[in-house]
């Protein structure tokens, strides 16, 4: 059977780029994008989803013959707390309508993605497992923990191959900052190419786990290859790539731009990093799909600078980063 892809929230931070990926793995036609409105510079098929809307999914899901379904569609933690109930009610209603239409249309694979958010005070700290009990503080991780039990009951009920990852802190160049805890690693490097102040809203000492934007989207590619009977997870795989501090981060800038200035006004998401793990124990995902991280400290600055500078250079900027 010929694979047809569907990316429900293509024009966000992980859509985007992950859109182009599938487009290279499947071939441009086999790969529908979408989201609330279009992208003027996409090329390829690109539909316009309201994924609270259940039978328009339907209906592209049909047109297209479509054979797996990537949701992304989400608001994040920062912008979720403004508003609890539409986060929740969005972030849910979409993953039901997903999951149904999947069951229904008999899709191949679905994957949604979870996330560190769905860790509180019950979890450990440090070296978080992947059977860590799950106490989320905010709106969004709430969603996410709910997300990941529905996902475990469709392939238990179903038999639908529902797979995710829970990301941690997502770094690219590719947009811009889009509503998260852990969007401040994004922005600090924009500053340093503008040659901008950066007032960083975590403490100093604010350790989170994060990963590169290539080795999160290389994660989701290989976990949706991998054989269905290695999947041995059906809530979510813990993935990590490195842990740092935003004192860290600076103190990698400056080995590049030494005069690099810098301030701390922590704010609510304060808060919320506070409840989030220092590091994370992805050990499952290495066993069992042969999960490993290739980027470091170093290398993300090294790449997000040179990256940042080429699109400042030409004046590309993607202002779309948010699915909703």
């Amino acid at each position: 059977m010929k694979t047809v892809v569907l990316v429900i929230g293509a024009n966000g931070q992980l859509g985007s780029v992950l859109t182009e990926s599938l487009k290279e793995k499947f071939g441009s036609l086999n790969v529908i994008a979408s989201d609330l409105k279009s992208r003027e510079d996409y090329i390829g098929n690109f539909e316009i989803i309201d994924a609270t809307n259940i039978e328009r999914i339907e209906e592209v899901v049909i047109q297209y013959k479509v054979t797996q379904i990537y949701h992304l569609a989400a608001i994040l933690s920062a912008k979720g707390e403004e508003t609890p109930l539409q986060t929740w009610n969005i972030n849910m209603q979409t993953l039901f309508n997903v999951l149904e239409i999947s069951r229904k249309n008999n899709i191949e694979k679905v994957f949604f993605p979870s996330s560190i958010a769905v860790f509180g005070e019950g979890a450990p700290l440090d070296n978080t497992p992947n059977n860590a009990y799950l106490d989320p503080a905010t709106v969004y991780g709430i969603s996410k923990a709910a997300g990941e039990n529905w996902a475990q009951y469709y392939f238990m009920r179903y038999g639908l191959d529902v797979r995710s990852i829970r990301y941690p802190g997502v770094i690219g160049y590719q947009s811009l900052p889009g509503g998260g805890t852990t969007d401040y690693a994004v922005d600090i490097y924009h500053k340093v190419v503008l040659n901008e102040k950066f007032s960083c809203f975590l403490k100093e000492d604010a350790t989170l786990p994060m990963i590169f934007m290539e080795d999160a989207i290389r994660a989701t590619l290989e976990l949706m290859d991998a054989p269905k009977e290695d999947i041995k997870l059906r809530t979510s795989y813990n993935i990590s790539g490195i842990s740092f501090s935003p004192a860290e981060v600076v103190a990698e800038i400056r080995k590049l731009y030494p005069d690099f200035k810098v301030t701390y006004a922590p704010d609510f998401r304060q808060e919320i990093a506070s409840r989030w793990p220092n590091s994370i124990d992805d050990s499952a995902a290495s066993k069992d799909w042969g999960w490993k991280p290739k980027f470091d400290l170093e290398s993300i600055t090294e790449t997000m600078i040179q990256k940042l500078k080429e699109k400042y250079k030409t004046g590309s900027k993607n202002q779309e980063n948010l699915a909703y």
